[in-house]
């Protein structure tokens, strides 16, 4: 079976144009988004202070940079998607164990997205045609879906397949929209939230920490933290999708460090103020930004938020949610699964997920969905680093990527010590999983075990990578001349 495609092929230097405001933008570009200003309020209506969650915001995003430019160096460096470059630690074969656990959370992801959509649409046209409130609940009880959102997450589920069937340069000028769009409605809905408290930003900021003690806020705040890690866990391993078309190391590096711990911050913060204003203004916490803007007096105004919210949602989506899997679908079997058959795939796997049910709570966002993934992804960061810089010592073959029998095919195209490490990074994180999402009892596993959970990213990097380094370090000096690499200037 052939190893090569268009799609998962080097990206040679002439067409690498990508500059340090190009990294930059991208990041700009994706941090304002919904689910940003949701992880901000999701801390804030788990007991936050207004300073702890921007702190713990700001930590995770600059914990989680660290591995983005760790991994982004080797596509700068070969011009390789994440696919192909996991192929040197997981084998040619192996490497799709790997995207398709990345695959599979950014079709969560996917699905969160057009959720929020879906659910925007639905406050928009429920204003026009009330009657969409009433209708008989036709899907089981059990799956917590209203026929009137259903309908409407069902037709921006196919406005988005109708995109991907286009193609992505169809999206282009949405996502002009967007830039220009978000930033405008995330500094009008500022203004509101100050306007309408009296005394101003004063009284919001003097919100305190709804914590009785300092246990229960370290309960909070390290899977917090954890789950602000994991919000980019997925894009920490497919970095190379991105950096590939970088003109140098330093672009990318660049680029990325300005862009992405600074934008994440500065965008919480609105939604951390927001969301805090909602405590004064109507008495409860609303930190879903869609339900808050369904709460407004003008039928109009509602109306053309919700719109607004949709368009620039549709471009998120298809941008950062169904570039990556696609290319992961399509390292199953390059010769017969295109971008276009990758992208549908998301799609449905995205629905099967049930993502209104993710992001029902604070509490089912950050501990099941945020940290959940995390627990999966962090070992996986691990190996492809410590294969990268320790084992490796950053020399590729990059001929040998693409040859089925060649230098990575390893014990039938796998290699299996990467697989175990796997497991074993992934394993200690299994215990607090199940507590969490109600498969085993509370107090049927010590609480050192399920405490585990809590750092589930740092948990799984550190074991998997550690172990990894242990079994493999005698085949360190194996790779040591592997200098055929693609070099940047």
């Amino acid at each position: 079976m052939s190893l090569y495609s268009e799609d998962l092929a080097p990206v040679p230097m002439e067409e690498r144009t990508w500059k340090t405001w190009n990294y930059a933008a991208l990041w700009i570009s994706m941090s304002l988004c919904i689910p940003t200003y949701m992880l901000a309020s999701s801390l804030i209506g788990g007991g936050m202070s207004w300073w702890q969650a921007i702190l713990t915001i700001f930590l995770g995003n600059s914990i989680v940079l660290v591995p983005m430019i760790l991994n982004g160096r080797a596509g700068a460096k070969y011009g390789i998607p994440f696919p192909v470059f996991a192929r040197a630690s997981f084998g040619v074969r192996g490497a799709n164990i790997p995207a398709m656990l990345r695959a599979i959370v950014a079709c969560g992801w996917f699905g969160i997205q057009t959720w929020i959509g879906g659910f925007a649409l639905y406050q928009l046209l429920r204003l026009w045609i009330p009657s969409l409130e009433q209708l008989p609940l036709l899907l089981p009880a059990s799956w917590g879906l209203a026929t009137g959102p259903g309908i409407c997450f069902l037709l921006f589920w196919l406005l988005n397949m109708w995109v991907v069937w286009l193609g992505v340069e169809s999206i282009r000028k949405l996502l002009v929209f967007k830039a220009i769009f978000l930033p405008l409605a995330a500094l009008a809905l500022l203004w509101w939230a100050v306007s309408r408290v009296r005394g101003g930003l004063g009284p919001i900021l003097m919100q305190p920490s709804h914590f009785a003690t300092n246990a229960a806020f370290w309960a909070f705040f390290i899977p917090g933290l954890t789950g602000m890690v994991g919000f980019w866990a997925t894009l920490s391993l497919n970095i190379p999708d991105f950096t590939r078309y970088a003109v140098s190391q330093r672009a990318q590096v660049r680029g990325q460090a300005i862009g992405l711990p600074s934008s994440m911050t500065l965008f919480a913060f609105i939604g951390v103020v927001v969301t805090s204003a909602t405590t004064i203004i109507f008495g409860t916490t609303i930190w879903d930004p869609v339900v808050l803007a369904g709460r407004f007096d003008s039928r109009w105004l509602v109306s053309l938020a919700m719109l607004a919210v949709a368009i620039s949602t549709l471009a998120t989506n298809i941008a950062a949610n169904i570039v990556s899997p696609a290319n992961d679908f399509a390292n199953l079997a390059p010769s017969r699964i295109s971008f276009r058959t990758g992208g549908l795939i998301t799609g449905v796997v995205g629905i099967l997920i049930l993502p209104w049910k993710l992001i029902a709570d604070p509490g089912g966002y950050i501990f099941t969905w945020l940290v959940g993934y995390s627990s999966l992804l962090g070992p996986v960061g691990g190996i492809l680093i410590v294969d990268y810089y320790l084992i490796r010592r950053q020399q590729l073959s990059l001929a040998g990527l693409y040859e089925p029998k060649g230098i990575y095919a390893f014990t039938g195209g796998i290699n299996w010590k990467a697989v175990a490490c796997l497991l074993l990074g992934i394993l200690p994180n299994v215990p607090g999983f199940l507590v969490t999402v109600g498969l085993v009892a509370t107090g049927r596993l010590p609480d050192w075990i399920v405490g585990m959970y809590s750092y589930a990213w740092f948990t799984g990097f550190f074991v998997a990578g550690g172990s990894y380094w242990l079994m493999m370090r005698a085949a360190r000096l194996t790779y040591k001349e592997e200098v055929n690499y693609v070099p940047v200037n």
